[in-house]
């Protein structure tokens, strides 16, 4: 996964391109929780998310660095 091409990713960018691929809110507070009925995702609340912590987002929401892309 080549999470340099996350950088610098808003988390409402996030929230609404985890929306598209058929999450939704759950709890908000300090982070956003996310889910599909199956996976829990935590979104945290600042900007930019890191590369690093957005791939794993990322990885956890069964997504490619490619499909996130594409949806953003």
């Amino acid at each position: 996964m080549n999470v340099a091409k996350l950088a610098g990713v808003n988390h409402l960018d996030a929230v609404r391109v985890l929306e598209k691929a058929g999450f939704w809110i759950i709890r908000q507070g300090k982070h956003i929780v996310m889910t599909d009925g199956t996976r829990l995702l935590t979104i945290p609340r600042h900007n930019p998310i890191k590369a690093f912590t957005m791939g794993g987002i990322v990885r956890d929401a069964g997504l490619t660095v490619e499909q996130f892309r594409g949806l953003l």
